[in-house]
């Protein structure tokens, strides 16, 4: 297992400057990503009357659209890693304008699925990975706060396509609507124009205040640059240094497939997969547990919107704490608190009285939201280190892409055979309090291994740096003797001859 991971990026990030502009492009960005697929939901009882097909039919067109935008995590990866983050942003908002355009004269439901489902959701892949990644280049002490920030652009999206596609409907139809906001989504580009390249000012001391990776203990670690500091330098250097032989090597000279040898990045994975089957649900099935239990549909809605509205405020606020110096450099704990804070969120909920029961969760349940929105890839960053995140995230995203579709069904069948909404939200309370449980065990052995790591190569580095002064001294100590053995044989022999 790699040591700690280099965050020592060769330049030094502006921590601000134009940065504040790329957060801009990155929140308007990741709002379209979150945000659009949800939004369409408003046009899906017009299309199914049209096309005359069943629920479930027309439900896979947001289902394929988001399973395209995380299966396209890799793609996206590669793209960012050999063109940088503007083109493929770019790219993504000129995919999902021309995807909305086409299924705007769609004839059957198959046309959407290709349309905005497949290419609309690889778009979305587009404009979601590389707006995350450019941050890293941007940001190095206030990332955090830059990642809270532009995670919030999901809620904020959220509220305002809502109403939007609403008045859309119902002044243009299905067709038009659709047609409107291929022209809508095109801001993505204009977002993506603001992302450029870092220009980077190159350090003149290479140990001096690095950001935390990892996890690393306060005192930030500096990355060991011995013979094997290629291994966490990133994509460039390995593809420098190791001959590609096989499949593997030509596919790591593309994405780092080394990350699966990576500790941390392991321990996030496993907590991430078992989290997303109940972290979708709960949001998805709000109104209906509420309209379950008496509730009339506009305040069932709402219900929705104050949830919205707290996450909306609860993701920037968790960027700024996540920044504070008692916080950032155990971050790892804050995510897994975050992540059981909501398990036990959907635990209490069936206990909840009345509508004032429900009111509270939302409030409480935005909370959680946010701040697992706002730490999901700001750990991971922090774990992996800014050159190898584009990768990460790749990987991250299509592995994660199983339970993201399948979290949703699987709760709905629960509902399905009990009757009763509250043991789906028993089910995703596990869900989420096991994997926080599990994060925050396995994150307290990561911080332990990685201190003894730390000790070791300081250790090893002292004792060689011991070694040679011994040398050197050894060395020193044989000329002076030599020197003073030269010098007495010339007094001896000027003796002689003076005798």
């Amino acid at each position: 297992m790699p040591a700690v991971a280099a965050t020592n990026l060769g330049y030094t990030p502006p921590d601000g400057g134009w940065g504040w502009a790329v957060v801009f492009g990155a929140f308007i960005s990741i709002g379209f990503s979150y945000a659009f697929p949800k939004s369409l939901t408003i046009y899906f009882k017009e299309i199914q009357d049209y096309f005359s097909v069943s629920y479930s039919e027309i439900a896979w067109v947001s289902s394929i659209m988001l399973a395209a935008m995380y299966a396209g995590g890799p793609v996206s990866s590669v793209l960012v890693n050999r063109y940088g983050s503007r083109p493929v942003v770019m790219l993504g908002g000129l995919m999902v304008g021309v995807a909305m355009v086409i299924a705007s004269f769609g004839k059957t439901i198959i046309h959407l699925y290709l349309a905005v489902g497949v290419v609309g959701g690889f778009g979305l892949a587009f404009n979601l990975q590389p707006s995350l990644t450019i941050i890293g280049t941007y940001f190095q002490v206030k990332r955090p706060m830059a990642n809270g920030i532009a995670m919030a652009g999901s809620p904020v999206f959220l509220s305002t396509l809502a109403p939007l596609n609403q008045f859309l409907f119902d002044s243009f139809g299905w067709r038009g609507a659709f047609f409107v906001l291929g022209a809508i989504v095109l801001n993505c580009c204009v977002a993506g124009s603001l992302m450029r390249p870092v220009v980077k000012r190159t350090q003149v001391q290479a140990n001096a205040n690095h950001a935390v990776s990892n996890g690393s203990s306060t005192s930030e670690r500096v990355a060991s640059e011995d013979n094997t500091g290629a291994t966490s330098a990133g994509l460039l250097s390995e593809r420098e240094e190791t001959p590609r032989r096989g499949c593997a090597e030509k596919i790591s000279g593309f994405i780092d497939l080394s990350l699966f040898k990576h500790r941390g990045f392991l321990i996030y994975l496993v907590g991430n997969v078992v989290m997303f089957f109940g972290f979708f649900a709960p949001v998805v099935f709000l109104a209906p547990y509420a309209k379950n239990r008496g509730v009339d549909e506009y305040s069932a809605a709402f219900l929705l919107s104050i949830f919205a509205l707290v996450d909306m405020f609860a993701r920037p606020g968790t960027g700024l704490i996540a920044n504070t110096k008692l916080i950032r450099p155990r971050i790892q704990y804050f995510f897994s608190f975050s992540v059981a804070y909501n398990g036990v969120c959907h635990l209490l909920l069936p206990f909840a009285p009345g509508y004032a029961g429900l009111v509270v969760y939302a409030v409480f349940f935005g909370v959680a939201f946010g701040m697992v929105c706002a730490l999901l890839f700001e750990v991971l960053m922090d774990l992996v280190g800014p050159q190898r995140f584009s990768s990460a995230v790749g990987l991250v995203t299509i592995i994660e892409c199983g339970p993201v579709l399948l979290g949703p069904p699987m709760s709905g069948m629960l509902v399905d055979i009990y009757g009763d909404y509250k043991y789906m939200y028993y089910a995703c309370g596990v869900m989420m309090l096991v994997p926080g449980i599990f994060l925050f065990i396995m994150n307290y052995y990561n911080y332990k291994w990685l201190d003894q790591e730390e000790r070791q190569r300081v250790s090893s580095s002292v004792e060689v740096g011991t070694a040679k002064l011994s040398v050197a001294g050894g060395e020193r100590v044989a000329q002076v003797k030599m020197s003073s053995k030269e010098l007495g044989n010339s007094t001896n022999e000027t003796e002689s001859l003076t005798c």
